[in-house]
């Protein structure tokens, strides 16, 4: 769910003009530097994370990049106070809190019985 989860958002932040206009007034509101970069990578970033959560490679260090990209979603949830800006979300952090509890799961129990991190450590492998 967390590999979809983050497509998704990657790919809507680039291509949904209504999305990819509140991205880049949440990034200007709350003031976090490097504008154009931020806005450019971060939805490349989320796509790239989704892709190698859903294939269940390198889970945990995945799920540390979305718990990373969630700590400042949640201070720009927390900073700006503009609710046009985030039109398909509440104004309050619940969503970047909900998706750290579940990215923290993952890094806590690893990618899950069909991930290829745990068939990489499976016994009797060559």
């Amino acid at each position: 769910m967390l590999g979809v989860l983050f497509v998704m958002t990657g790919v809507m932040k680039l291509v949904v003009p209504m999305l990819a206009d509140a991205w880049s007034g949440q990034l200007l509101a709350s003031g976090l530097p490097f504008f154009t970069l931020t806005r450019w990578t971060v939805p490349f970033i989320e796509i790239a994370v989704g892709a190698v959560l859903l294939a269940g490679t390198h889970t945990r260090f995945a799920s540390l990049v979305v718990i990373g990209i969630m700590i400042v979603a949640t201070y720009v949830h927390l900073i700006v106070d503009d609710p046009a800006l985030f039109p398909l979300q509440p104004s309050e952090p619940s969503i970047p809190m909900i998706v750290i509890g579940m990215a923290s799961y993952v890094l806590w129990k690893g990618g899950g019985s069909w991930s290829r991190d745990l068939k990489a450590q499976a016994p009797g492998r060559d």
